[in-house]
């Protein structure tokens, strides 16, 4: 019995210094992890158009860091702008040029805040949590990630020929203040602006409104191109052509009775490719009324029976038509009187008369403003 401890024990010490050793290996550290290190994509979309002494610029905020995560690691977004000759760099613009704006981003939502569900328990300690969340969420001060954003950057008259052109770029920040991507780099002409046009003129038919102004005269500069754009200025901004015309005419089909329309011009300049626009003209409005009858009908046919004259004609192609009033008169009567006390629909019509009566019918087309077209060429016909 004393042999068989005697064997047992060094067996026994092994296994404490053997587990001992495990418990060692597993608990060395290993050497530390970097810090996560997100910064914000490049804002998109930038782009500057200068009007007058104004210089528009648009992109949309990033949603994304650089590694393609989501959301973004952002605060805000600010623009740079650089005075020089281009092409400049963005790199160039963000450190040589100056801040002209700070766009501030909201914090992403929380995505395990949901939305109140009908007949949720205003009591759960889930509804509670949500409630919590809510309240201790800042309040939204900026704008969301991954939509648009706009500002204004003035031109003093005294930066306006300082250069060619203003170059900007945009660049976001993530909450530790460090700066992400750069946008690419978009220019506008610090050349001076040409002369703000004239009060355009504005007419109208019944298919369209027609704006004209005063042609543009060019300066001594041969180089530049003229063109315009049109505006209407009770809307969002934008203009309503899509590029700038060369002519001074622009045709609006977006024509509607009763509905006003206000229009208003900038002349634009290029040069080099740069374009720069003119302030805003005078506004011209009007509301157009339908004044305009329907042309009048075409193919009258007759067709005579026992007692009875059957009309047909070609159907009127408009738009906004109402119906047909029938003419008629009996010999020996010669001047037309109507037949149908208001207008019809249909492009047919019976006339019950007596047997060897002679009648001559015209019709007329009558649009739903009540304008009435012209009589049809007239047609003759002898019941039977």
């Amino acid at each position: 019995m004393r042999r068989s401890a005697a064997i047992s024990l060094p067996v026994c010490a092994g296994l404490v210094v053997s587990a001992a050793a495990l418990c060692v290996a597993c608990g060395k550290k290993g050497p530390p992890l970097p810090p996560l290190n997100e910064l914000p994509a490049a804002p998109t979309a930038l782009v500057a158009e200068r009007r007058g002494s104004t210089v528009d610029v648009r992109l949309i905020v990033p949603a994304t860091n650089t590694d393609g995560t989501r959301p973004a690691d952002l605060t805000r977004v600010d623009v740079y702008a650089l005075s020089a000759a281009p092409p400049v760099t963005p790199d160039e613009v963000f450190r040589h040029g100056r801040k002209v704006a700070t766009i501030l981003v909201n914090p992403p939502r929380d995505p395990d805040e949901s939305p109140d569900e009908p007949g949720d328990d205003r009591g759960s300690d889930e509804k509670r949590s949500r409630d919590a969340k809510r309240r201790s969420r800042p309040e939204a001060q900026g704008v969301d990630q991954g939509t648009g954003a706009q500002l204004h950057d003035r031109i003093d008259a005294a930066e306006a020929g300082s250069a060619p052109a203003r170059t900007y770029v945009g660049v976001g920040f993530n909450k530790r203040g460090r700066r992400g991507a750069l946008s690419t780099a978009t220019a506008v002409s610090l050349l001076e602006a040409p002369p703000r046009p004239s009060t355009p003129t504005v007419a109208y038919d019944e298919t369209s409104i027609t704006v004209t102004w005063p042609e543009a005269v060019p300066d001594t500069d041969a180089e530049q191109t003229l063109a315009y754009h049109v505006y209407e200025p009770k809307t969002t901004g934008a203009p309503l052509t899509e590029r700038a015309v060369t002519e001074p005419r622009f045709v609006d089909k977006r024509i509607e009775w009763g509905a006003e329309r206000c229009y208003a011009v900038r002349t634009v300049k290029i040069v080099a490719g740069l374009s720069v626009e003119s302030d805003l003209s005078e506004a011209a409005c009007v509301t157009p009324a339908d004044t305009f009858p329907p042309a009048a009908p075409t193919g009258l046919t007759a067709v005579a029976s026992p007692g009875a004259i059957s009309l047909l004609w070609d159907a009127s192609t408009a738009t906004d038509l109402a119906g047909y009033v029938v003419f008629r008169a009996i010999a020996p009567a010669t001047s037309l009187t109507p037949v149908t006390p208001s207008p019809i629909q249909e492009t047919t019509f019976t006339d019950q008369v007596m047997p060897g009566a002679h009648a001559t019918y015209a019709v007329q087309a009558v649009d739903k403003s009540g304008n009435a077209s012209p009589l049809s060429s007239p047609i003759q016909e002898t019941a039977r």
